[in-house]
């Protein structure tokens, strides 16, 4: 064997590169000075959120205020209106004009099958059937629309919108029909200082037994229930709001919208002139069934602010809805006993 020492490498021993050298024969650091000398010098940032080196404390983040970034990323924050408002009364009177139609529908098609024997629009406006059937055919069409509509809109049930709250008006029962004992002796003197007129429309719907007993019925379930609706549920609470909504205009400083309960929020002067004025229609509305007589108009006045005072300060609907019926029971049970049970209606 030889004993020439191995050799791996293929090149000959005299060409192997050198390390220290570049291919020209030159010192290969000499080269990387002027290399850097010729590229523009780098600005290096330093990271302020990266650990410190060894031996020295980490730097501290930048803090950064949150305001600057406030008014852009959150959403504006919108005040839960007040319901029922202006908008919505409206809708209520449209709803009342589709019911009114179809009312009057149904009763051309009684009229012309002569249902109760009555076939002429005049026979039917002193008919007892008529009167309260068209007068229920209406209520029950304008609550259908209400239940289906409202709840669209108000994001929680027709009742639940308007503040039935029927659990407070059974916890307040003894009170409340106190009210409308009140109001019952307000008729009674009303009545002795300022008589109505006789021979009013409302005492033709008296000229039998049947129609006082249908009355009497009417009288203390559909109509203290939608009347409330549409008075002290829908009316009031809308003129509360858009009193409070001017006088926000004018001062310029807006009021609370909700209580803690979620219930809306009014001023007293804004509940006061909202009573007064929804006081007005509901006389006028029960004007004519006493021909416009000045007693029975400030009478319907003074019990419409009773109930007004009633829904407000209970914050329940079924509350008025309870003195209206207790009043109007009280008022028809004087003219049974007056009558011996409607037996004898010519002593009313």
């Amino acid at each position: 064997m030889s004993e020439v020492p191995e050799n791996n490498s293929l090149e000959p021993e005299g060409s192997r590169a050198d390390p220290a050298m570049d291919s020209s024969g030159h010192p290969r650091e000499i080269l990387q000075a002027e290399t850097a000398s010729a590229i523009p010098s780098l600005t290096v940032f330093e990271n302020p959120f990266a650990a410190g080196t060894e031996g020295q404390p980490e730097s501290e983040p930048p803090t950064i205020d949150p305001a600057l970034f406030y008014s852009w990323s959150q959403p504006a924050i919108r005040p839960q209106p007040r319901i029922p408002h202006l908008g919505h009364l409206a809708l209520l009177g449209l709803l009342v004009f589709v019911a009114l139609m179809g009312s009057g529908i149904l009763t051309q098609v009684a009229l012309h099958f002569h249902l109760f024997g009555i076939s002429t629009v005049k026979q039917a406006l002193t008919d007892i059937h008529y009167t309260l059937g068209s007068m229920a055919v209406l209520y029950l069409l304008t609550l259908c629309g209400c239940v289906l509509l409202f709840p669209l809109l108000w994001h929680k049930s027709f009742f639940a919108g308007l503040q039935w709250r029927a659990s407070t008006a059974f916890q307040l029962r003894g009170r409340l029909f106190a009210a409308a004992f009140i109001c019952f002796l307000l008729a009674l003197v009303n009545g002795w200082l300022l008589p109505g007129p006789t021979n009013t429309p409302i005492d033709k719907l008296f000229r039998t037994s049947t129609g006082a007993w249908m009355m009497f019925a009417f009288g203390i379930t559909f109509a203290p229930f939608f009347e409330e609706i549409v008075f002290r549920g829908f009316l009031l609470p809308t003129l509360c709001t858009a009193f409070d909504w001017i006088g926000e205009k004018i001062n310029g400083e807006p009021a609370p919208q909700l209580d803690g309960n979620g219930h809306p929020q009014w001023s007293n002067l804004a509940m006061m002139v909202a009573s007064i004025v929804t006081s007005l229609p509901f006389a006028l509305m029960h004007a004519e069934q006493t021909s416009y007589a000045l007693g029975p108009f400030l009478l319907l006045v003074c019990v419409s602010l009773v109930l007004c005072w009633t829904r407000l300060t209970t914050r329940s609907l079924a509350a008025s809805v309870m003195v209206h019926a207790c009043y109007n029971f009280l008022l028809f049970s004087l003219m049974m006993l007056g009558t011996s049970g409607f037996r004898h209606m010519d002593k009313m």
